[in-house]
């Protein structure tokens, strides 16, 4: 098992618009269609323009393919088109790939 922390910095004045896409579209619609299993979406205690949520796969081949197959999936194509129609939502993305450091050691 595998696990993904991703943090998305949202361009100037666009958090709020890039963060109802992610929790309307993107988490409840295009995850399950393609096989990304959320385990949490996060926000700062302080307004800071970012979304942070983690993932989970069974190995790195299934992450790859489920990155591969979302991108290139019509509906994601079309809906990101018509939400940045005034600009790019994300100014900066951060992508951390983390494995367990020990073996059957997870919370929850």
């Amino acid at each position: 098992m595998i696990y993904e922390i991703r943090i998305y910095e949202a361009a100037e004045g666009r958090a709020e618009v890039m963060r109802r896409r992610f929790s309307d579209h993107v988490a409840t619609r295009f995850f399950p269609r393609h096989g990304i299993d959320l385990l949490g979406a996060f926000t700062a205690p302080v307004e800071d323009g970012c979304l942070t949520y983690m993932t989970r796969f069974a190995d790195e081949e299934s992450r790859k393919k489920a990155w591969a197959a979302f991108a290139a999936d019509p509906e994601w194509a079309a809906l990101k088109a018509a939400t940045e129609t005034g600009g790019p939502l994300l100014k900066n993305q951060t992508v951390s790939v983390l494995s367990p450091a020990i073996a059957g050691l997870l919370l929850g």
